[in-house]
This record gives structure tokens, sequence and C-alpha cells, in this order.
């Protein structure tokens, strides 16, 4: 059966069982067999559903991503700075999925199976869909903040890749280094940088605040 077949439930059940046992044994140590130990249903379910380990971390990267993809629809009443801010805070602090989801938890296993994604064709293919979701989140709203008069003509695509690049090192840096303050970092340099640049010509030097301020 593929995991695609599997009921929602059951799928859940499992995928939040390789979440636990990714965060005790790290991605190198971890068997099959320790995702079995923190799935409270028979084990045999895992083996039936998917066929080995490198099935089910594909399957859990998929419904971790997931959990992170948001809607690039920007719309007709949404302010474009405030569109803006709202991505931002999304991509360093996540999104709001209940007490159950701990965001830096996640990210943390997150970043660790990006870090093998070298090795791995499926996962690099999985991890390039998700980047390009958060960048083309980010290049809509400027899109869009264009056209309507919020922001000045730039270079979409270089900007979108540049806070891109700054939110995943941000997180990265907080997640490796126990950098707490990293993501404010982040968001003040975003303030600090892109900002400005965004600003209308009528408009110079108005956008000088913190993201989400």
């Amino acid at each position: 059966m593929t995991a695609s077949q599997t009921a929602p439930d059951t799928r859940e059940a499992i995928m939040e069982a390789t979440f636990r046992a990714l965060s005790e044994h790290g991605y190198s140590d971890l068997r099959v067999r320790d995702i079995g130990e923190e799935f409270e249903k028979s084990r045999t379910l895992i083996h039936y559903h998917f066929d080995g380990k490198h099935d089910l971390i594909s399957s859990f990267l998929e419904y971790l991503i997931g959990q992170y993809e948001s809607q690039s629809k920007l719309g007709d009443d949404e302010d474009p700075w405030e569109a803006l801010d709202g991505r931002i805070d999304q991509c360093l602090l996540g999104p709001e999925l209940g007490e159950r989801f701990d965001h830096w938890e996640r990210m943390k296993v997150y970043h660790e199976l990006f870090a093998q994604a070298q090795h791995n064709e499926a996962h690099r293919e999985a991890f390039n869909e998700h980047y390009e979701v958060i960048r083309g989140n980010i290049e809509h709203v400027l899109r869009a903040g264009i056209e309507r008069g919020s922001f000045r003509a730039v270079d979409v695509e270089d900007t979108s890749q540049f806070i891109t690049d700054v939110i995943h090192a941000a997180r990265a840096r907080r997640i490796s280094l126990d950098h707490d303050d990293a993501p404010e970092q982040a968001k003040r340099a975003i303030a600090a940088f892109v900002y400005p640049s965004l600003a209308p010509a009528d408009a110079e030097g108005a956008r000088t605040r913190r993201p989400s301020d």
C-alpha cells in the first residue's frame, strides 16, 4: 500500500511518531523500530504502509513541509506591507497549529533532513519545491505591491531570493548555534536593508520599522 492510500488518522499518527523518533535519534541513527517504539499502534502497520526507512522519511518530509506551506494569493483589501510582514513572520516563527506543534523542534528536524538532501534526490526535490513555495509567496506579495503602487519597482526575483536566504540562514543559526535572537535580528536586517528599497520614491524612509511592528 502506498502512503497516499493510508488512512488519514493512521498516517498522521505514524508521521508524529516519526517526528518524535527523529528528534530523539537523529536521521543517521534512525531505525524503523525506533519509530515503532513511538507509535501507539502495532509496528506492523508501519511496515504495511511504508517500504522501509527511506520511503517513510520521504513521506514524513512531505508531511512536515505541508504544515509550512501557505496560500500566496493576496486579498484585494490586504495591505502588501502587512502581507510581507506576515510571510516573513510565518517563515521565521512558524504557523500557529495548536499546542502540540512546536516550531523550533520541527525546524530542527527539517534542517537535519535538509543537510542530508545532497545525498538523496527525492528529498532534494522536495526541498527545492518547498523553497520555491516560500520564495514564490514572497515574490507574489512583491509583485502585487508594485502593481498597487505600495512598493517601488525592484528586481522581484532577486529581492524575494535575498529575503528567503536571510530567513533560511537565520533559522539555521538559531537551530545549529543556539542563537535565540537570530530570527529577530533577521527581521531587523530585512527592515533596515530591504524595506527602504521597497518604499516608493515619495515615501522615502517611511518603512524603517521592524516587520510586524
